[in-house]
């Protein structure tokens, strides 16, 4: 009869708390959408940052191919910025890019950029994978990635005298009195994408 007892007991105690498991795999299923959602968000990030890319890098060809680096000059000086400001309209974005080193005193990083370009030199230096940095503030994403150099690149943002011919220089001096975009070599990090979006619903 006590024996009866025990078992009913255990039975009714199961009845009242029927969802200890279950609570634990909703907490690991929440854990998972979250790993999954920075994830998409890495890909929206990138998916950003190469689409504004791919369209300043056509416009800039363009340029040069028609009135070579000097008129590439001129294009940034003028059109970067509506152009970057467009894709952010497209996107539905913050589009920026800023850099330790700015051509522009605009794209001066700010001190939590600063880091980041570090930590991303850091990684091509050393050869490491690339990752880009997404995190989650309130109900935005905020997401960088690095700019690095190619030999394209050099004509404009490479060594004075060397990939820089000094008409070039004068050129930059001309337009962007405070340059300090020069210097770099071939893959090298010269700044960073840095992207703001509103979190978006993910299944």
């Amino acid at each position: 009869m006590k024996t009866t007892k025990i078992i009913s007991l255990i039975l009714f105690v199961g009845l009242l708390y029927p969802s200890g498991c279950k609570e634990k795999s909703k907490s690991d299923k929440e854990t998972s959408s979250t790993a999954i959602s920075l994830k998409d968000y890495e890909e929206i990030g990138l998916k950003y940052a190469n689409t504004t890319q791919a369209e300043l890098g056509k416009n800039l060809m363009g340029a040069i191919q028609k009135e070579g680096t000097l008129g590439a000059l001129e294009f940034c000086n003028i059109q970067a910025y509506p152009l970057t400001d467009s894709m952010a309209v497209v996107h539905h974005a913050r589009i920026k890019r800023v850099s330790d080193k700015p051509r522009n005193p605009m794209n001066k990083a700010n001190a939590e950029e600063l880091g980041y370009i570090e930590d991303f030199k850091q990684d091509v230096a050393s050869g490491s994978k690339i990752d880009p940095i997404v995190k989650t503030e309130g109900r935005q994403v905020h997401f960088y990635s690095p700019i690095v150099t190619n030999t394209m690149c050099l004509q404009c943002h490479g060594m004075p005298g060397e990939q820089v011919k000094p008409v070039t220089m004068a050129k930059l001096q001309e337009l962007y009195p405070s340059d300090m975009a020069i210097g770099y070599n071939e893959n090298e990090v010269r700044g960073i994408w840095a992207i703001v979006f509103d979190q978006k619903a993910t299944e």
